[in-house]
C-alpha cells in the first residue's frame, strides 16, 4: 500500500440512511480521535443544522459544528456542510458555494472530495457511506488518483447501496466494511498505522 501519510482531512459523503451510518461510525471511533472530519449529508434546503448537530453529538466526544464560509478546518471536529451549499476544502479552511447542483445534490460529496484531493493530495481520506445515486464516486476516484485513502461502506450493510456500489465501480478502495469497520480503519490511520482490516471483518484492498 506504500507509505502512510498522516491525514489532513477525513471527508465523508452520505445520503439516504446517512444519519444512522454516520452515528455508527462516530460511535466506533477512538475517544481520542483528533483528525478533522468534513461531512456532506444530502438533505433538503432549509433543514436544521442544529437538529442534525445535536443528534450527531450524542455519538461522539468530538465537537460538531456547522460551517460558515472561510471557516477554519479544526482538529477533533466534525464539520457539517450546510443544506443547499457545496462545501469546498481549501488550505486550512472551508469555502461554501451556491454553484449548480452536482448529480442532483447540493451539497455534493463529489465537490468536497475533489477539492480535498486537489488541496491535500495523499493526505486526504474519502469515505462513501449509504445513499441513493452516484454522488461521491467520481470524487473518491480523484482522491485515489492523488494518493489519498479511500473507504467505502459495504453495500450489504447500507440502507441504500447505490452510492457505495457506484464508488466501488469508480475505484478500488483501500477498505470496504461496515461503519464500525471503517471507523477502526480511520483510527489506525490517525495513528499512521496500516489500514489492513482483521481477517473476516471486511475487505482491505
Amino acid at each position: 500500500m506504500g507509505a502512510t501519510h498522516k491525514p489532513a482531512l477525513v471527508a465523508i459523503g452520505c445520503s439516504w440512511g446517512g444519519l444512522d451510518a454516520v452515528s455508527a461510525l462516530l460511535d466506533a471511533l477512538p475517544d481520542d480521535f483528533a483528525l478533522p472530519i468534513a461531512l456532506v449529508q444530502h438533505r433538503a434546503a432549509g433543514s436544521s443544522d442544529l437538529t442534525l448537530m445535536a443528534l450527531l453529538a450524542r455519538h461522539t466526544p468530538m465537537a460538531v459544528k456547522g460551517i460558515e464560509d472561510k471557516a477554519p478546518i479544526e482538529p477533533g471536529t466534525v464539520h457539517l456542510a450546510p443544506p443547499d451549499y457545496h462545501l469546498l476544502a481549501e488550505p486550512s479552511r472551508f469555502a461554501l458555494s451556491t454553484e449548480a447542483r452536482v448529480r442532483s445534490a447540493r451539497p455534493s460529496a463529489d465537490v468536497l472530495f475533489e477539492t480535498a484531493a486537489d488541496t491535500y493530495g495523499a493526505r486526504t481520506v474519502g469515505v462513501v457511506l449509504t445513499g441513493a445515486g452516484s454522488d461521491g464516486a467520481r470524487g473518491l476516484a480523484r482522491i485515489s488518483q492523488r494518493g489519498g485513502r479511500t473507504l467505502v461502506q459495504d453495500p450489504s450493510s447500507a440502507a441504500r447501496p447505490e452510492m457505495p456500489r457506484a464508488a466501488l465501480a469508480a475505484c478500488e478502495p483501500d477498505v470496504v466494511g461496515t461503519p464500525g469497520e471503517l471507523a477502526a480503519a480511520l483510527g489506525r490511520l490517525a495513528c499512521s498505522e496500516s489500514l489492513v482490516v482483521p481477517a473476516g471483518r471486511g475487505g482491505a484492498r
